[in-house]
């Protein structure tokens, strides 16, 4: 996922509005990653500041590469969906919006519990985007069900 051209043909394909957008994987690690979203015309509101539904596209991103990240290295049958999610915006997004999860460490434990018990396992997940000055603009939480298919 972190092969530019590559990523870019799975937005194209998987999630067509995230390539519209302009959403990136910036980085992903076991515990960390990264996605952004460019301030643009096709993302911004008449308010001047990019369109909540556009962050919380790519807010998304944050946490989900991190469940498939996880699934991928364990190589298990687990099926995993969004059941709940909260925001919070604090500053208009005029710039770039980095979002930032580590919650890496959560979705495994998750995914081991769901793979050990059969049952559903939800993780909540936080996310924070910021501009490049640093600026807090929203606070993502996603709540993600695990659970191992029969």
């Amino acid at each position: 996922m972190l092969n530019p051209f590559k990523f870019r043909v799975f937005t194209l394909t998987q999630v067509p509005l995230g390539f519209i957008a302009g959403m990136k994987l910036e980085s992903l690690e076991g515990k960390v990653c990264e996605t952004s979203l460019p301030y643009k015309f096709l993302n911004k509101n008449p308010f001047k500041s990019t369109y909540f539904a556009a962050q919380s596209m790519a807010a998304e991103l944050s946490t989900a590469a991190l469940g498939m990240l996880h699934l991928s290295d364990h190589l298990k049958t687990i099926a995993f969906i969004i059941v709940d999610m909260e925001a919070k915006f604090v500053k208009k997004a005029t710039a770039k919006v980095t979002f930032t999860c580590e919650d890496g460490g959560l979705v495994q434990k998750g995914i081991e519990k769901a793979y050990s018990s059969g049952e559903a396992v939800e993780v909540k997940m936080k996310t924070e985007g910021r501009m490049p000055d640093g600026q807090l603009v929203s606070t993502f939480y996603f709540t993600w069900s695990f659970k191992k298919r029969k």
